[in-house]
């Protein structure tokens, strides 16, 4: 069996599912990957409906069935650890629910972030550690892992209870962003049921080779999400861990959310690198090897388009990043 190929419908929260489920066919994939809470909302599926009622259950399935197209997997990307009121119980409270749901919509996969706690037992915010070459930074990391490692125990044997992987985005802002910070966590805690979604555009702009990360990981990668990164002119003076980002917007429409009341932050007009869609920053015979390497891994892995490119629209979008990743899948 080829690799699965899908898309996440967050880039489609403004259409039902129904239609989200056609775009996506459309395009020519087979599956779709929906969100279940963390940074962004649920609007493509009802989990407190879904929990409760096998009727419920059996007819969202029927909506993938009737159109031959495959449920991919679960997302609750967010921060887990985050010492917000709002931010880090509630993304932890949707995780739990998401290992709960997941089997009962036979669902293998959950995509998720490894999360970042504060600097200390008293700290109000989120703090990231860059680079530890000061010694304190090293003592919030101590401090940091005290925290994680307890929780991340837990959440899996949750998920081994209930069959299911957690696939973590080695994003930037996490406690967890890289692979070999991923194997040190594994060493570390023993966790078996805890993976790597392998989306390389986190790992593409921190300047990392893709391909070996691949083959540093092997059976660690248990997801895959197919999203692209381009270096732009604005690297060359500002570097990838550029700060001059803007305000969040003041029209509320024009907001991305992180959580009940916190917000993505404007970008840069001349930004050191962006997220494009697929073929947009790497050409498809890069894709081609992107994915021979991940089929070597597993010739079944789910591959889901994620679609964060606002130089088109959601739709446009989305259909671009499938041309080439069909046409990269297709010269395997």
């Amino acid at each position: 069996m080829p690799l699965q190929l899908a898309a996440y419908t967050a880039c489609l929260q403004d259409r039902a599912l129904p239609d989200a489920l056609d775009v996506i066919k459309g395009a020519g994939l087979t599956g779709a990957e929906v969100n279940v809470g963390g940074f962004i909302p649920s609007p493509h599926c009802p989990v407190d409906t879904l929990l409760v009622s096998a009727s419920a259950r059996d007819d969202y399935l029927g909506l993938f069935a009737e159109r031959g197209m495959r449920l991919a997997g679960l997302n609750t990307s967010g921060n887990v650890l985050s010492p917000l009121p709002d931010q880090g119980p509630r993304h932890a409270y949707d995780l739990r629910r998401a290992i709960e749901l997941a089997p009962l919509l036979g669902v293998k996969e959950i995509v998720c972030m490894s999360g970042v706690p504060g600097s200390d037992p008293g700290a109000r915010y989120p703090s990231w550690v860059v680079n530890p070459w000061d010694g304190v930074y090293l003592e919030v990391l101590e401090y940091q892992r005290s925290v994680a490692d307890p929780f991340w125990k837990e959440v899996d044997a949750r998920a081994a209870d209930a069959g299911v992987t957690l696939a973590w985005e080695l994003h930037p802002h996490n406690l967890v962003f890289t692979p070999v910070g991923f194997l040190e966590f594994v060493e570390r805690t023993g966790c078996s049921n805890i993976a790597v979604n392998m989306d390389p555009s986190h790992l593409m702009w921190q300047g990392m080779d893709i391909l070996a990360s691949i083959r540093l990981l092997g059976r660690h990668i248990a997801h895959v999400h197919a999203k692209d990164t381009r270096l732009e002119p604005g690297v060359a003076t500002r570097g990838v861990l550029d700060a001059s980002f803007g305000t969040v917007p003041a029209d509320p429409a024009q907001r991305t959310p992180t959580g009940s009341a916190h917000w993505c932050s404007q970008w840069p007009a001349d930004p050191a690198w962006r997220f494009v869609a697929v073929g947009q920053g790497h050409d498809t015979a890069w894709w081609t090897d992107f994915l021979r390497a991940v089929a070597e891994v597993d010739p079944t892995m789910n591959v889901s388009i994620e679609h964060e490119d606002g130089a088109f629209s959601r739709e446009e979008g989305l259909r671009r990043s499938a041309r080439t990743v069909l046409d990269a899948a297709a010269a395997l």
